[in-house]
């Protein structure tokens, strides 16, 4: 990948080494007069070229023009490609939604860093499934409907901060309730809640064990550090919401268990049928160039 370009099919680029040989050899091989050069002496090759007695075969840096085609279709087989901005949401393939507490006793204290510094990491190791965002505080808003591109978060993480949620309270109930509506029809997905436990009751534990019923996990992130004057972090009631989920429980400064459950074997491994769908493809473009050197020698030909 060079910057946010990629190539669809890198196997094709193992012709290089081939193509490098076929260079070389013709280097080395001189310009090619129809077997007249083996047999004549340069001057008289000169003359009768000058004359056009002899027009087979190309000279000079014409004689690379096959070579060339042939690298331009290599490189257009390899399928160079850039991201679509306009490519499609694939709300339907294993999507990860991330609901984070933004009530007073996370957003006016030191936990809304660990708050951000944790949304945002899950989006980075999670690159390859699609991440949707829900705030809440005493009640909750759907910020992003999942997305694959991760660029999409980061403005709405950046802003996360006091003030932004309005009213007070905590109810995490509400936010399990707007995940699910909003991963209606999946067969599995996840729902990571990151908070310091304000709110968990029997409603909220309620609506974990009905996600997971659903297929979709609930996993927890606790946020360790409070606004002062608030309560401690319910440590138990956010594993508990966990185990109920059929998720993993960690905190905010040590997700790995959380990402361990959510990173899917083989996820690096993307589908082309989907890659084909976020990327647009310059191969065809590419390996079209390759008639130029083509219709150079037919023009010359004839």
């Amino acid at each position: 990948m060079i910057g946010s370009m990629l190539l669809l099919r890198p196997m094709w680029l193992a012709l290089a080494l081939p193509l490098a040989a076929l260079a070389l050899w013709q280097m080395r091989r001189g310009p090619d007069a129809g077997g007249w050069q083996d047999v004549m002496p340069p001057v008289m090759l000169a003359g009768m070229r000058s004359l056009g007695h002899l027009t087979t075969g190309a000279t000079g840096w014409r004689r690379f023009l096959p070579l060339i085609a042939l690298a331009a279709l290599m490189l257009g087989l390899a399928g160079p490609a850039l991201p679509r901005r306009d490519a499609p949401v694939l709300a339907q393939v294993d999507a990860v939604m991330l609901a984070v507490d933004l009530s007073p006793s996370v957003a006016n204290g030191p936990g809304l860093v660990q708050a951000q510094v944790a949304t945002a990491g899950l989006v980075q190791q999670l690159a390859g499934r699609p991440v949707g965002l829900i705030l809440y505080a005493g009640e909750s808003f759907a910020v992003s409907a999942p997305t694959a591109d991760g660029r999409v978060l980061e403005t709405q993480i950046a802003a996360m901060g006091p003030g932004v949620m309005p009213g007070d309270g905590s109810r995490p109930a509400a936010a399990l309730g707007l995940a699910g509506e909003m991963l209606t029809g999946m067969k599995r997905a996840d729902l990571v809640l990151i908070s310091d436990g304000g709110g968990i009751d029997a409603t909220a534990s309620g609506a974990a064990a009905r996600l997971a019923e659903r297929g979709i996990r609930v996993s927890t992130l606790l946020v360790q550090a409070t606004a002062p004057e608030a309560p401690p972090p319910d440590i138990a009631g956010m594993a508990e919401l966990a185990r109920l989920g059929g998720g993993a429980a960690a905190t905010a400064r040590d997700p790995a268990a959380v990402e361990r459950l959510l990173i899917r074997p083989g996820l690096t491994a993307r589908d082309p049928a989907l890659t084909a769908t976020q990327y647009r493809d310059l191969g065809p473009f590419l390996a079209a160039l390759a008639l130029l050197p083509l219709l150079s020698l037919l023009r010359r030909a004839r």
